[in-house]
């Protein structure tokens, strides 16, 4: 049941109409019953699966929190360690068991165990290690409702596909409910708009030049540049505008997510890149593995070091193959690089005042630049394909326009005026929060007329995060 169908919203409308009837206690057991419906229409095995995470992950909280300090270490550990091993034998077995078949020369798969993929595994697993921390840490107390916690960790608007929502910021807005207000229900709207726009209109239409240009890119019947455009903005769209639906679904269910995307197209450099894209994933693995591993504390060394392994492993959280981990590595290696400069040779230079819009300007673009380039393994099937992408953009070909039509370059251009009309998002901001209720109808009416003449109805194409 994906977002963009209607069937989805079918279901929505029956959650939000059911919940008007009844007090605050039932609906969050309606909510957790219609969270294991929604998870269902992928595959009801699934739903054994979430429950055993729900259940393993409650009990061990409440183990924690109730340990003596000697044994709090011991129980934290070996929560980490199930999660991780949930997560890595339904998402990594069968790829590390092809990759040693591989590497052993052996024919066919023979350790292959064909293993279905549960669809947003790697969320769930990830909000159940960091619920388990924080109690560990003392952060957050052991939640003792298991209906609270279920809610937690199913709750439908975040379930497949983030963001990854951490405990201190989900269970407080559980003992504060209470009923709606019209600012709720105008900023939900909002976001549910904006999020269809971006994924109906714009990833959609990007995704078939994307698909035009990976899936075979020595045709020629994309260029490039184009293809390689084509999918930074696909990823971008699709991802934040199911982001965007999914906080205003739950904005409508009573709750507020963090955002998870600001504008990281703009951002001046690699480090602000990652403080923008994925700001959830980010910052689970700033506090979760990164600032374990020793973070800014330890020498210098160690500290790219522990920059390579974050983003190597966060490269490989997104997918079962080596590509992911590449992509990984890159921006690993752009945030090394970009630690090095700033603590060398950007302390000895100094920009006199009326150049630097210049230099901002000149540092986004090249960061656009590398992080557009690093998609590439990333969106491509396999070395191959990667290597003999890598190669066009180094030859004169790659600024060919082929494969970009009028509407290819409208939508480029909208996304960049409407980024430079409203770089700070001020005026964004206005009409989601502020907006007189007298004009909502205005950009609501025009959403809405765009999605009729610009949606890309005639396809179906699921969010990419799904597979994730």
């Amino acid at each position: 049941m994906l977002f963009n169908s209607f069937e989805y919203w079918i279901f929505f409308a029956v959650v939000v109409v059911l919940l008007a009837f009844f007090k605050p206690n039932a609906r969050r057991i309606i909510v957790v019953g219609a969270s294991y419906i929604f998870y269902s229409f992928w595959d009801p095995r699934l739903c054994i699966l979430l429950f055993a995470s729900t259940l393993a992950n409650f009990y061990l909280g409440i183990a924690i929190d109730d340990a003596a300090e000697s044994r709090r270490k011991a129980l934290v550990t070996c929560a980490i360690v199930l999660n991780l091993a949930v997560l890595g034998f339904f998402k990594y077995f069968d790829f590390f068991a092809d990759s040693l078949s591989t590497l052993l020369g052996l024919q066919g798969h023979p350790w292959a165990l064909s293993i279905v993929l549960p669809v947003g595994i790697s969320f769930f697993t990830f909000e159940g290690i960091a619920y388990c921390c924080d109690v560990y840490r003392k952060d957050v107390p052991a939640v003792r409702s298991p209906v609270d916690f279920a809610l937690f960790i199913s709750f439908f608007p975040h379930l497949v596909a983030g963001p990854i929502i951490r405990p201190e910021n989900f269970f407080p807005q559980i003992r504060q409910q209470s009923g709606l207000t019209l600012v709720d229900v105008k900023w939900g709207f909002c976001q549910i708009l904006k999020g269809l726009l971006k994924k109906v209109v714009f990833a959609d239409f990007f995704a078939v030049v994307a698909d035009g240009y990976f899936n075979d890119p020595r045709s020629g019947a994309v260029g490039p540049a184009v293809g390689i455009v084509a999918f930074a903005m696909q990823i971008y769209f699709d991802f934040s505008g199911y982001t965007d639906i999914a906080r205003g679904c739950a904005a409508l269910l009573g709750f507020r997510f963090p955002s998870n995307f600001e504008r990281p197209y703009l951002a001046a450099n690699i480090a602000d890149f990652w403080r923008r894209w994925h700001i959830s994933l980010s910052n689970w693995l700033r506090d979760y593995l990164y600032i374990p591993l020793g973070g800014n504390r330890v020498g210098p060394l160690r500290v790219y070091v522990n920059l390579m392994i974050v983003m190597a492993l966060g490269g490989l959280w997104h997918g079962a193959s080596w590509n992911f981990m590449v992509w990984g590595v890159a921006h690993g290696t752009m945030l090394c690089i970009h630690r090095v400069w700033g603590r060398t040779v950007a302390r000895r230079i100094s920009v006199p005042s009326l150049l630097r819009p210049l230099t901002i300007v000149l540092s986004t673009t090249l960061t656009f630049l590398m992080v557009v380039i690093a998609w590439v393994p990333f969106r491509a099937t396999d070395f191959a394909t990667t290597s003999t992408i890598l190669q066009q953009v180094v030859t004169k070909n790659v600024l060919s326009t082929a494969g970009a039509s009028s509407e290819y370059w409208w939508l480029l251009g909208i996304s960049a005026a409407w980024c430079a009309l409203d770089t700070h998002r001020r005026l964004q901001n206005w009409m989601v929060e502020r907006m007189p209720y007298a004009l909502v109808g205005v950009p609501i009416a025009f959403g809405l007329v765009a999605l009729q003449l610009l949606g890309q109805f005639g396809v179906e194409i699921p969010f990419i995060y799904f597979k994730f």
